[in-house]
C-alpha cells in the first residue's frame, strides 16, 4: 500500500504510532515529525534511531513511546544499522515471501552531518531503499549544545561562545541536501512544522520513492536556541519567511521551491528571538550580520537558479 498525499490538515489520519508521555522539551519540534511519519508512511515499517534527543527522551526504561518496531544504535551507525536491516528484509522477502517493510532513520544532526556521515554516504551510494531524516537543532543538544557542522554562522554554542574573542560559530553551515544530491538519489527535501502539510506531502512521497531518500527537517530547540517554548512554531515559519531555512524538494532530477518566499522578512526578525543569536544585533557585530544576510541572499539567489534549470 502506498503512502498517500494530503490537501489539508483534516486530512491526516488518526492513528497515533507515538505514545504521549515522552520526555522531549516543551517546544521541541521533533515529536511533529515522528508523528507525521508514523502516520504517513503505511505499516508494516521500522524505525532505526540514531543516540540523541529523541532517542533518550523516549525509550527511559522501562517505558517506550514506539508503537511499532524500533532499533537503536550509536551516534555514527545509524544509516549502517538500517542498511543491514534492510538487506535482510530483502532476504526474507526472498526466501519466505515476507511483507516488504518500509526502513526509516531519525537521526540528529551530530549523527547525520559529523558522527554519521560516513556511513549515510555509503547508505547512499549503495543504494538502499531506506528514509532517512535528520532532525536538525542546529547543535549537539543532548550532551551540552555543542556546535555541529549543522550550526549556523554566528551562532552561540557552548564550544563556539559567543564573546570579546568571537562573536559565535564563525564557519558556514554544511548544506546537507545537496551532499544527498550529489550520490545520485531519486529524492530529497527540507520540512518544517509551521508548514505541516508541506511537510506531510514530502514524507508520502519520500516514503512511494525506491532507493535512498532524505529529508531534512528544520527543528526548533527552546533549550538550546534560549527562546520560550511557547514561540516554537513562530520561530519555524520565520526560518523560512527570512529565506533562511529554503522550503524546497529535489524529485528525480527536477528541482522545486516548494513555499516561494517573494517578500522576505527581515533577518533581524527570527535572530532577536533566539538568546543564541542576539549577540548579532550588537553594533560591534554589524560586520558578521551584514555577511550573514548576504550568504542567506546568494544561497537563495543559486536555489532559485537551480530550480529554473533543473525544472
Amino acid at each position: 500500500m502506498e503512502a498517500k498525499p494530503i490537501k489539508t490538515l483534516k486530512d491526516i489520519p488518526r492513528v497515533e504510532q507515538f505514545a504521549p508521555g515522552h520526555r522531549l522539551c516543551a517546544g521541541c519540534g521533533i515529536p511533529q515529525v515522528v508523528r507525521f511519519t508514523l502516520k504517513a508512511v503505511p505499516d508494516p515499517k521500522v524505525v532505526v534511531n540514531a543516540t540523541g534527543c529523541l532517542e533518550v527522551a523516549t525509550t527511559i526504561f522501562p517505558y517506550t513511546s514506539w508503537k511499532v518496531p524500533w532499533v537503536h544504535n550509536a551516534f555514527e551507525n545509524a544509516a549502517a544499522t538500517a542498511s543491514g536491516v534492510e538487506a535482510a528484509i530483502k532476504m526474507l522477502e526472498k526466501k519466505y515471501g515476507k511483507k516488504r517493510y518500509k526502513v526509516i532513520v531519525f537521526g540528529g544532526d551530530g549523527g547525520t552531518f559529523d558522527i554519521g556521515f560516513q556511513a549515510l554516504s555509503g547508505m547512499l551510494e549503495r543504494g538502499h531503499d531506506i528514509m532517512y531524516i535528520c532532525y536538525d537543532n542546529e547543535a549537539y543538544m543532548n550532551t551540552g549544545i555543542q556546535r555541529s557542522g549543522a550550526t549556523p554562522k554566528g551562532a552561540h554554542t557552548t564550544t563556539s561562545p559567543a564573546g570579546k574573542v568571537i562573536p559565535g560559530k564563525q564557519e558556514k553551515k554544511k548544506d546537507l541536501i545537496r551532499i544527498a544530491i550529489a550520490h545520485g538519489i531519486k529524492y530529497a527535501a527540507t520540512m518544517n512544522p509551521a508548514y505541516p502539510v508541506d511537510m506531510y506531502n514530502k514524507i508520502v512521497k519520500a516514503a512511494n520513492t525506491p532507493g535512498p531518500t532524505v529529508l531534512h527537517y528544520f527543528t526548533p530547540c527552546p533549550t538550546g536556541w534560549y527562546f520560550d517554548p511557547s514561540r516554537s512554531i513562530e520561530v519555524a515559519r520565520l526560518a523560512v519567511q527570512t529565506r533562511i531555512w529554503p522550503l524546497y524538494e529535489y524529485d528525480n532530477g527536477k528541482i522545486r521551491i516548494t513555499v516561494p518566499v517573494k517578500k522576505p522578512k527581515p533577518v533581524e526578525d527570527y535572530f532577536k528571538l533566539q538568546g543564541r543569536f542576539r549577540h548579532l544585533l550588537r553594533p560591534e557585530n554589524r560586520w558578521l550580520l551584514e555577511e550573514i544576510k548576504r550568504d542567506i541572499e546568494e544561497n537563495w539567489k543559486e536555489l532559485e537558479r537551480l530550480a529554473e534549470v533543473y525544472k
